[in-house]
């Protein structure tokens, strides 16, 4: 697949894309949570803009490790008054959550994509997003967030995700969703141990299915403070460049001679907007307006950047976050 359609955008995968992570949570993994700041949050949405996203990814309840529910009104409390400012910058914006009602407010308010932890497993979540025209990230998980880096097992972990992947692709296109609305996320450190990690790292390809884009989060995760030794908000080595570079080269023509795109998730973001990896088509792109006074709805909780992600394209076998 070379062209992901993403609501009103079409994303080209000839090269990594990079989607920037704004958290409107309180509790990020990554302690950048800004609570109930919506102007910080817009003012991080800016940046991340700026510095070259290719997409903006907005979660508004935290996936971490040992993370506890946050109630229907509260996710969109913190939601939607952020993606209303910001819609109308001319980026892709997607909108990680699980839930039915979520996803309809947040297609409705414009978003381009839906970033589901749960690969839509949730009851009504496929109908939801059947009949829009956004894009669609399905991501592989063991358990739930309260509990799934309690002991996480598999036989074979490559496998089971590959396997698990496409289940959820199948059960897409018999709803009637386009493969070129697909997105994959392999769920590094969504109950996965270091192990498990590094196995699926080392096997992207071998997870894809049916050449569709992967969405690789892996920016200041554990799994990189065990490997580097350093703390959270040192866990940044390697910029955007470098590391989708790497994810393009893992993904050269291989054993099957099909190539995969990849998406890159990163929390920092530091390069210019002529260094931009993709290419977006929409003749609205332009600098977005500098960030005004927000009036807090509620308990519009909100904001903390995010850790970027990447998309490349590669042909293989196969196919967000705390």
């Amino acid at each position: 697949m070379s062209i992901l359609h993403c609501g009103r955008f079409r994303l080209s995968l000839e090269r990594p894309l990079i989607m920037g992570i704004v958290n409107l949570t309180p509790d990020s993994f990554s302690g950048d949570g800004t609570g109930t700041d919506v102007d910080r949050a817009i003012r991080l949405a800016r940046r991340q803009f700026e510095a070259g996203a290719d997409i903006l990814d907005i979660g508004a309840e935290s996936s971490r490790p040992g993370a506890i529910q946050t109630p229907e009104d509260e996710e969109l409390q913190r939601l939607l008054p952020v993606l209303r400012e910001i819609v109308d910058w001319g980026v892709p914006l997607s909108v990680d959550t699980y839930k039915p009602a979520v996803m309809r407010a947040a297609l409705d308010a414009g978003a381009a994509m839906i970033n589901d932890i749960s690969a839509l497993r949730h009851s009504g979540a496929l109908a939801a997003v059947a009949g829009s025209d956004c894009a669609i990230c399905l991501m592989h998980m063991q358990g739930e967030p309260g509990t799934m880096q309690v002991a996480p097992h598999y036989d074979d972990v490559v496998r089971e995700v590959r396997d698990f992947l496409a289940e959820r692709v199948a059960c897409c296109r018999e709803a009637g969703i386009d493969a070129n609305r697909l997105v994959l996320d392999p769920g590094f450190g969504f109950g996965k141990s270091l192990e498990h990690n590094l196995a699926l790292f080392s096997s992207l390809t071998a997870t894809a299915s049916d050449d569709l884009p992967l969405l690789v989060g892996v920016s200041r995760k554990s799994m990189l403070g065990t490997i580097t030794g350093q703390p959270v908000g040192r866990r940044v080595a390697a910029g955007p460049n470098r590391l989708a570079a790497e994810l393009q080269s893992a993904g050269r023509p291989g054993q099957r001679g099909r190539q995969n795109a990849a998406l890159l998730g990163l929390g920092q973001i530091d390069r210019r907007p002529s260094e931009r990896l993709g290419q977006i088509e929409d003749p609205g792109r332009a600098r977005p307006p500098a960030p005004r006074r927000t009036r807090a709805h509620g308990s519009c909780d909100s904001h903390c950047p995010g850790r970027p992600k990447a998309v490349s394209d590669r042909r293989s076998p196969r196919g967000r976050k705390p």
